[in-house]
């Protein structure tokens, strides 16, 4: 199952979401992320703090919704409020989407403490959504279900 998680930079909060669907769905789920108007660039601090959880950022890069028509995701996430209030590409079609609003760590200003316990709260948000992600029989949800149920995942996380 592919996912595409959005966030209107692709720095930060996608990115995160990206790198630990695929640490945690272990070929199972395929994530990959984007933005609707992508910085170019990966917040540093999300490559180090994935680095320092043992997770792979090999690959990870700021990148624009476009280079995503041909995937064709059977899920998209948008992680930020303003990437859920945006109208999404006419090619993303019926595809399922959700969002599951994030805070965004990067903007935190703080001390070096503070910033990584940000960091690390967002990262154990998205650890936990996507656990319970596997936790459903995905290969045999319709996608009325697979929305009621990506749906009720955020309900019972509020």
């Amino acid at each position: 199952m592919k996912i595409l998680y959005i966030c209107t930079h692709n720095r930060c909060r996608s990115i995160l979401s990206e790198a630990i669907t695929n640490h945690l769905g272990k070929g199972r789920l395929k994530a990959f992320s984007a933005g609707s108007q992508p910085t170019g660039q990966v917040h540093p601090l999300s490559l180090k703090y994935l680095a320092e959880k043992g997770i792979s950022i090999e690959g990870l890069k700021s990148q624009s919704w476009n280079d995503f028509a041909v995937e064709q995701p059977d899920i998209v996430v948008t992680v930020c409020d303003s990437a859920a209030a945006e109208t999404c590409p006419v090619w993303f079609g019926d595809t399922v989407k959700v969002h599951w609003g994030l805070p965004d760590p990067s903007k935190l200003q703080g001390s070096e403490v503070e910033v990584r316990a940000a960091f690390y709260a967002v990262m154990e948000t998205i650890e936990q959504r996507v656990q319970k992600l596997l936790a459903l029989d995905l290969e045999s949800l319709t996608k009325a279900d697979l929305q009621a149920q990506l749906n009720q995942l955020i309900q019972e996380q509020q």
